[in-house]
């Protein structure tokens, strides 16, 4: 992993993902966890003080260090403990049954099998528990789906996320059944990056 990516890139997203609209969306994804979660990318802590009081802890998956040293004051702020269990989403640390819910915010876009880390989710919730998402992804509109495939490289590098993933498609296909799901374009921001995949689905 070189300079950019260690050190540059989890300072760009956590300024990218931490301005005030987001945090409305993270408050409602965030909205009616329960009990023990998984977080997929943690990173730099944004969803914490969004965390209901119901949560009893947040189990948590991320790759970087540098984003973990940024949510250092938000895990202080916060009264849900969270145990780090590993770094990568696609082979998870826990047994089966193991979590109550599962939060992902931004995430799925740059794991490399995302169909992996989903049967991984779907084998750690406990029967009935769900998974809580927002993903940006495909959009319906051709064109701008199609300027979403030459962006794709380009994004991937920048901001190590891919722009074009089906995540509805991508979920039901580990056998989760989706109990709501919202898709829209995020106001004031290029349509290619914000088509958005915003819902919960069940185990």
């Amino acid at each position: 992993m070189g300079f950019y990516r260690r050190h540059v890139q989890p300072r760009l997203l956590a300024a990218a993902l931490g301005d005030a609209a987001t945090g409305e969306i993270r408050r409602r994804v965030c909205a009616g966890l329960t009990g023990d979660v998984l977080e997929l990318g943690y990173g730099s802590g944004l969803n914490q003080p969004h965390l209901p009081p119901a949560v009893s802890s947040i189990v948590a998956v991320e790759p970087s260090a540098v984003a973990l040293e940024l949510a250092a004051g938000r895990r202080a702020a916060s009264t849900v403990p969270v145990s780090l269990v590993g770094d990568d989403a696609q082979r998870l640390g826990l047994p089966d049954d193991h979590v109550d819910a599962v939060l992902c915010t931004w995430t799925l876009c740059a794991v490399p099998d995302p169909v992996a880390a989903l049967r991984e989710v779907r084998r750690v919730l406990r029967p009935g528990g769900s998974l809580h998402l927002v993903e940006h992804g495909l959009a319906p509109d051709a064109s701008v789906a199609r300027a979403q495939r030459r962006c794709s490289g380009l994004n991937r590098r920048v901001a190590g996320c891919v722009l074009d993933r089906d995540v509805a498609s991508l979920v039901e296909r580990v056998g989760l059944t989706w109990a709501s799901l919202d898709r829209y374009y995020e106001p004031g921001r290029p349509r290619s990056a914000r088509y958005f995949y915003e819902g919960r689905a069940t185990a």
